[in-house]
């Protein structure tokens, strides 16, 4: 039986008096990876920085199991949002530090763990995600790829139980985002973590989405809910339709998908 991991409630998003979207309510689940989706400037990012803590909603709230994370102070959200970890576009490495010293910031801030055992740490997260030998390499030095890579690990270092990306692929070479999702896809596998992802690349939607939620400009709020490939095949909606096929067949994409990827 699927156990909740965030619940989304009658949440509405929004910049003063212009609504973004309105009326959300879904829920993620432990052990999904979940796609928040929909067309440029329909509020995908704007949701994950409510579910992360950044922005308060103008109504509902957020539910990490059964704890409000808009009731609650300012030190219980800490310890809660402490559960998570962030992969923003830009990986968001400080480029004055080496990846050993990106990656060993939270764990000093929110540790008490002596500097051995967090170099221990450090060097056992950047193998993860297959930066082993890279500890001493600054931002400036690594690739497109290899710096989300190091982010991903520093958003790994507190063992988190949610992983959030917002566009993980964007800027990457068709090879680099499919490593990518296919680590993104291990470490929910072998990490149990739960992954929260906000996309518009299709490949990956279709690659590893569990489930999801697409949100439309338009109407404000989400149309469609449900795993992606099911989406493409089931939708009566031509929004859904368009966005998931780019304005091709449902055929052509369909066919061009491995079966049995969750």
């Amino acid at each position: 039986m699927a156990t909740p991991c965030l619940t989304i409630k009658d949440m509405t998003l929004a910049y003063g008096d212009f609504v973004i979207q309105r009326n959300l309510n879904f829920t993620i689940n432990r052990g999904d990876i979940f796609i928040i989706m929909g067309a440029s400037g329909c509020g995908k990012s704007t949701l994950l920085m409510h579910l992360i803590g950044l922005m308060e909603p103008a109504q509902g709230d957020v539910f990490y199991g059964g704890e409000s994370l808009w009731q609650a102070g300012p030190e219980d959200r800490q310890r809660i949002l402490q559960r998570t970890g962030v992969l923003f576009q830009s990986g968001a490495l400080l480029s004055s530090m080496t990846l050993a010293e990106n990656v060993a910031l939270p764990l000093a801030e929110h540790t008490h763990l002596e500097a051995q055992r967090i170099r221990e740490l450090v060097s056992y997260k950047l193998a993860l995600v297959g930066l082993a030998g890279f500890e001493d390499y600054y931002p400036s030095e690594l690739s497109g790829g290899m710096l989300k890579r190091a982010g991903l690990a520093r958003a790994m270092a507190l063992d988190p139980e949610i992983l959030f990306f917002d566009e993980p692929s964007a800027g990457l070479d068709p090879v680099s985002a499919k490593r990518l999702d296919d680590l993104i896809r291990s470490l929910r596998d072998h990490l149990g973590a739960t992954i929260v992802l906000v996309t518009h690349e299709l490949a990956s939607i279709f690659a590893i989405g569990s489930d999801s939620v697409f949100l439309d400009t338009e109407a404000q709020t989400i149309i469609a809910m449900g795993p992606p490939k099911q989406l493409l095949a089931e939708s009566k909606d031509p929004r859904v339709i368009h966005f998931l096929t780019r304005g091709e067949t449902q055929k052509r994409y369909a066919s061009n998908q491995q079966p049995g990827v969750v």
